[in-house]
């Protein structure tokens, strides 16, 4: 028998099964759409990042698999039995806000967007820009305690709902105003998104590294957690010392100057920043001072 002649035994025998209908199209689209939503609901979220590590556990039994590693895979197939409860016991909080968005989602009008609902990277203006660093400089002098979150690509949802939405744009004279000792507003976090103050008041989870200097208060320790949980940008006008520092990827540069902030603002913009490598944050620089300890 020649090739050919195989060839079209094989698809004589096999082409029924590749027939394609209008309810496999439905299907397909149905699936691709499910599937399109689930990975932007990850990227959204830390259900990334904890993604990500899983991927990594997953090809490392692979390849314990290949090389027989028998005892590694032994114990895989034993965890897995109790990996499926174990995630959504990790996913809950995500899960749940999932479940919550999607309740209050209008479907249709979701399949003709095409803008996401987070502004992103590099959606502030040089005015944005310049009305934080001036805050900055005036709280610094004053020794006004400030905490200041910039989104990037992560969705910081879940911290715009602990404060008090403002949904006002970015000027210095509304954050001075905002962070003003006694002031109703001036305890937690404001939230910006592109050119807006979204939220204030905001409670920001706390980081347990150890190796943070023991001089970093409350305000310090929040800003480190929650670059740590996600890829924000956070910047912390000390009020016992009026130090300007920022957190990102779960280190925090202190004691920067006013051409420090801009630089670091001005890159953000510009190209945000992969947590992972950040290699622009890297290194004691003239104008600041890298520092976990």
């Amino acid at each position: 028998m020649t090739i050919v002649d195989s060839i079209g035994k094989f698809f004589s025998e096999y082409v029924q099964y590749l027939r394609v209908g209008v309810s496999d199209v439905i299907e397909i689209i149905i699936i691709a759409f499910l599937l399109y939503e689930i990975i932007i609901w990850f990227k959204k979220t830390r259900a990334w990042v904890l993604f990500k590590g899983i991927a990594v556990i997953l090809i490392f039994i692979l390849i314990a698999m290949l090389f027989n590693l028998n005892t590694i895979v032994w114990i895989a197939s034993k965890a897995l039995s109790v990996g499926v409860i174990a995630l959504f016991i990790v996913f809950q909080p995500e899960l749940r806000r999932a479940l919550e968005q999607l309740g209050r989602r209008n479907f249709f009008a979701s399949l003709f967007t095409t803008q996401e609902s987070s502004q992103g990277i590099g959606n502030f203006t040089d005015k944005t820009l310049n009305d934080i660093v001036k805050a900055c400089n005036e709280m610094s002098r004053f020794k006004t305690g400030a905490l200041i979150v910039i989104e990037q690509k992560n969705d910081l949802d879940e911290y715009i709902r602990t404060g008090i939405t403002m949904d006002a744009v970015v000027s210095s004279q509304l954050l001075i105003n905002t962070f003003e000792k006694n002031t109703p507003l001036h305890d937690g976090a404001v939230i910006i998104r592109g050119d807006r103050i979204i939220s204030a008041t905001c409670y920001l989870p706390l980081s347990d590294n150890m190796e943070l200097s023991k001089e970093l208060g409350t305000r310090h320790r929040a800003a480190v957690g929650l670059s740590e949980a996600s890829d924000a940008f956070i910047i912390i006008v000390s009020e016992e010392t009026g130090a300007i520092s920022v957190a990102v990827g779960g280190a925090i540069f202190r004691n920067l100057d006013s051409e420090g902030l801009r630089n670091k603002l001005t890159y953000i913009q510009k190209k945000g920043i992969d947590v992972k490598k950040f290699k622009f944050w890297k290194g004691k620089k003239k104008n600041e001072k890298n520092t976990a300890k």
